[in-house]
């Protein structure tokens, strides 16, 4: 997604100041958070880089923890 990242100077009105004014406007781009995680792709377990918002959601599947045995 594209936007713009806007600078401004100046206090706002509703703490006291005379108003914020802007300053630049420099276009951005708005980037995904992956990170990378093991997950489970067909039965096997692989690094993938998923969004943030895709693990929160359980839309990744993670194997389930190991269990160690007792000795």
């Amino acid at each position: 997604m594209r936007g713009n990242h806007i600078l401004r100077r100046g206090q706002a009105k509703k703490t006291g100041g005379i108003g914020q004014h802007v300053t630049a406007v420099t276009p951005r781009i708005f980037r995904p958070n992956l990170q990378v995680v093991h997950g489970v792709v067909d039965g096997v377990r692989r690094k993938i880089k998923a969004c943030t918002n895709c693990i929160k959601s359980g839309r990744v599947v993670k194997r389930s923890p190991r269990v160690l045995k007792a000795a």
